[in-house]
């Protein structure tokens, strides 16, 4: 079922997951990303919870449903990596609540779009990410580097085709 928001220039979907779906693909994307990080070391510029909380925040567009995926997503991540609890919990919480309001606001169905979106997200959330570390820890994270930019084209790329696969478990 999808209930449809009118205004006057636009019509924005608000989209309907089977039930467990948003429980088991922020699942499988922290476990995949646990696995893949600690097997290989080239996997570590994948961000995969970033990409289910991106997706469900953009699909579901309400802003306090997107910050509470974000900051569950985030401290399970925590918990996984050797990230001090609560960093990932509130930069993920962040981005969950920026993906809902702009996923509010604007037409995300388009490939471009997702793509140009996931860029900017991957780099909201270093910047939080690098923020928090440096306010909270006095530790020296990069804002930006060479590295991230190749990260965030690589997951914004991927999240392409994962949100196209990701739109086929809608109701």
């Amino acid at each position: 079922m999808t209930v449809r928001i009118d205004s006057e220039t636009q019509h924005i979907e608000v989209h309907k997951f089977y039930g467990g779906t948003v429980i088991i693909v922020c699942f499988l994307a922290l476990v995949a990303e646990a696995f893949l990080n600690k097997f290989t070391p080239r996997f570590q510029v994948l961000e995969l919870p970033l990409l289910a909380v991106v997706y469900f925040g953009l699909s579901r567009r309400n802003s306090v449903s997107g910050m509470f995926l974000g900051v569950i997503v985030g401290l399970l991540q925590d918990g996984l990596s050797l990230a001090p609890i609560g960093l990932y919990g509130i930069a993920k919480g962040c981005i969950g609540y920026l993906a809902s309001s702009i996923g509010a606001r604007l037409d995300t169905e388009h490939p471009i779009s997702r793509l140009i979106l996931m860029f900017l997200f991957f780099h909201v959330h270093q910047i939080i990410f690098a923020f928090i570390c440096h306010l909270l820890l006095d530790r020296p994270v990069p804002f930006f580097s060479v590295h991230l930019l190749i990260a965030s084209v690589i997951n914004a790329v991927i999240a392409v085709f994962l949100f196209a696969g990701l739109d086929r478990l809608r109701k």
